[in-house]
Order: C-alpha cells, then sequence, then structure tokens
C-alpha cells in the first residue's frame, strides 16, 4: 500500500520531469530558430574584432540572428572580423569590417574604391546622415559603409571603419550594415580613449542609387550636392541636368554628376574631406598632393584643395570628363578645360563655405 508521502514523492517526480522536458523542448527551439547560439558562438561575437563588434545590427543586416564570427587577418589593420550566417552558398550572407587609425597607411584601392570615380556613376557616395560622418558606396552589387570618426582630445587624428555586406541587400540589411560599422567605429575609439561626436541610431537608409534616366533633374532644381552648379554655364557646356545626393556638411565625401539631355552622366565632381582625402590621396599615389594631378592616364580632369577645420590633410575637389563603360564612349564628347575649371572653382567654393574651410586653390588637369 503506498503511503501519502510516497504518492507526494512521485507526484514530485513525476512535475520536475515534465518542467525538464518542458526546458528542453523549449531550448531546442530556441536554437533552431536561433533565438540563441551557443556558448562558443556568443563568445566568439563577443571577442570579435578585438572586442568592439556592436551587435545591435547584426540581425538586420544578415537576416539572422543564427551568427558566427570568424577571425581574419588584421593586415595591418586595428582589427578586422567577419561575421556570417550559417546558410552556404547563394543564401548565405556575410559581414565585413576593418578598423583603422587615418594616421596609419591608407588601405587599397580595392577596400576604398576611388579608382572608379572617372567611369559613370560606379563610384558613388551617398551620405549616411544622422549626424554621422561617413558615406554608403555602391559599386559591382555591393555594399559598402566607410566611417570617419574624428579624435577631438587627438588632433588629426581619425577612427576609420569599412564594412562590406555580402549577400542580398535591401533597405533593412542596409541600415543594420550602418549600425554595426559606426556603432563598432564608436565603440572601438571610445576602447582606445579616442573621443568622438557620434550621430543619432542609424535609420531608413536607402538603397536607392544614381545612374538611370529617371534619377536626373534640371540643373536649375538642383538643391543638393549640386548646389553651387545652378549658375553655371552648364547646359551651354552639353550638360542641362544632374544627378545629386542631399547636403550633408558631416559626410566625408560629396557626389555631384552633370547630365547630358540622353540623362548620361558627363562629369562627375567629387569632394574629400579628412581621412577620405588623405585614402583618396594614398589611392592616386600622392599625385595630386605633390602637383601632378590624378594618374588615370589620360583622363581629363581639373583638381582643387583647401584648408579645413579639424584636419591638417587638405580637402580634395577633383572634376572628372566621365566615360561611359557601357558605350565605350564619353557622353560629352569635347571636354573644356576652361568650363571644368569655372565649374570646379564654383563646386569647391561652395563646398568650402559650407564646412568652414578657407584657402581655395584650383589647380588646371590634363
Amino acid at each position: 500500500m503506498q503511503t501519502k508521502s510516497g504518492a507526494r514523492r512521485v507526484h514530485a517526480g513525476w512535475y520536475a520531469g515534465a518542467f525538464l522536458l518542458v526546458l528542453a523542448l523549449v531550448g531546442a527551439v530556441l536554437y533552431g530558430t536561433g533565438a540563441f547560439g551557443s556558448g562558443d558562438e556568443k563568445g566568439a561575437l563577443d571577442r570579435a574584432c578585438d572586442g568592439s563588434l556592436a551587435q545591435g545590427g547584426l540581425g538586420e543586416a544578415l537576416h539572422s540572428s543564427d551568427l558566427r564570427a570568424d577571425g581574419e587577418d588584421d593586415g595591418g589593420y586595428l582589427a578586422a572580423c567577419r561575421v556570417r550566417t550559417h546558410e552556404s552558398g547563394p543564401q548565405g550572407s556575410s559581414l565585413e569590417l576593418k578598423l583603422r587609425w587615418s594616421t596609419t597607411k591608407a588601405p587599397s584601392e580595392a577596400l576604398t574604391w576611388y579608382n572608379a570615380d572617372y567611369d559613370g556613376v560606379r563610384e558613388q557616395a551617398a551620405p549616411l546622415g544622422h549626424g554621422w560622418s561617413g558615406v554608403v558606396r555602391y559599386a559591382g552589387g555591393t555594399y559598402q559603409v566607410m566611417a570617419a570618426l574624428d579624435c577631438v582630445n587627438q588632433k588629426d587624428k581619425a577612427l576609420v571603419a569599412y564594412g562590406d555586406l555580402l549577400g542580398a541587400s535591401n533597405g533593412t540589411t542596409l541600415t543594420g550594415l550602418g549600425r554595426v560599422t559606426t556603432e563598432t567605429a564608436a565603440k572601438a575609439a571610445e576602447k582606445h580613449g579616442c573621443q568622438v561626436a557620434v550621430g543619432e541610431r542609424l535609420t531608413g537608409l536607402s538603397t536607392a542609387r544614381l545612374g538611370a534616366p529617371a534619377t536626373a533633374k534640371p540643373l536649375a532644381r538642383a538643391q543638393g550636392s549640386c548646389a553651387a552648379l545652378r549658375g553655371t554655364d552648364a547646359a551651354v557646356a552639353g550638360t542641362p541636368e544632374i544627378m545629386e545626393y542631399p547636403a550633408d556638411p558631416d559626410a566625408p565625401q560629396t557626389n555631384c554628376y552633370l547630365v547630358t539631355k540622353a540623362k548620361k552622366p558627363g562629369y562627375g565632381l567629387y569632394a574629400y574631406y579628412g581621412a577620405a582625402a588623405k585614402d583618396f590621396l594614398a589611392s592616386e599615389g600622392d599625385q595630386l598632393e605633390k602637383g601632378y594631378g590624378p594618374t588615370h592616364g589620360d583622363r581629363d580632369y581639373a583638381w582643387a584643395t583647401a584648408t579645413c577645420p579639424h584636419s591638417a590633410q587638405r580637402s580634395v575637389f577633383v572634376l572628372y570628363h566621365l566615360h561611359d563603360g557601357d558605350t565605350d564612349t564619353y557622353p560629352v564628347p569635347h571636354y573644356s578645360a576652361s568650363f571644368a575649371r569655372d565649374t570646379l572653382r564654383a563646386f569647391a567654393d561652395h563646398e568650402a563655405k559650407q564646412r568652414g574651410c578657407t584657402d581655395v586653390r584650383v589647380t588646371q588637369g590634363s
């Protein structure tokens, strides 16, 4: 005959077993859906990029919470890491981050993409906005977020971050990439005693790109990055329209394109500041800085420099006669050196005024 105490022990044991079974089932479901990974994987994320990886936007960037972090050869960078989903092949995505100080050797052209700035709109750079010193770049089906955060307590030094997204992209993934890149840069800067001005949490980054005919508009309606050119004789030079990005005095790079009646970019104007200017000059083999101009063979160009606050590096302004890679032609057949010089002067003067820069010097190119 079973006693009451024995019955209670049986019931207690049954409840405990059922509770453990429920916990096991819940854990299996959560693990299978990626709600949490293994301790090793979580630890790898915490250690990634020398412990500076900001994880807030990873799920958005990679459309998954089941992630793993891989060590990357730092290649002389302050830190480097890669985060990827468990899927392989076309279904898989990955995010690569590289961090460096602006005082170290500039990265390769493959990372900064400045070697495409004469080829139509391939070297696109839209401002991040939200108070961040950064841009969204697009080339060859890949998006990159570049952020350059000046150290306010260490003159002429900035923490530069490059985040590349490999895989399917949309507004959500791009916003996630922006968050991871900027927040990782800020976290790394703080870790190393570099005090930086941070922006607001990034939201609503767009994958919209310039280049399609619908992105062109009359020069008279320019109000963003091409606003300075409204009073120029660009229409006479064969480029009565523009393709532009919103104006942003925090962005380390500004792009503006003058467009023909056929909606083809004929001239590209670019401004580079601080760390971005240094990277651009390095990509040109320091030819601009030495007074020789860009090294793109027989490309036609004009360039200028200016002294700007927060950096000993002079800012650089460049106008290129653009080549159309699709047709292997120049949408503006005949390059006008005088038009290029005057247009670049208007662009550089306007940019300098917006940034508090002085001593604008225009140099004729090829």
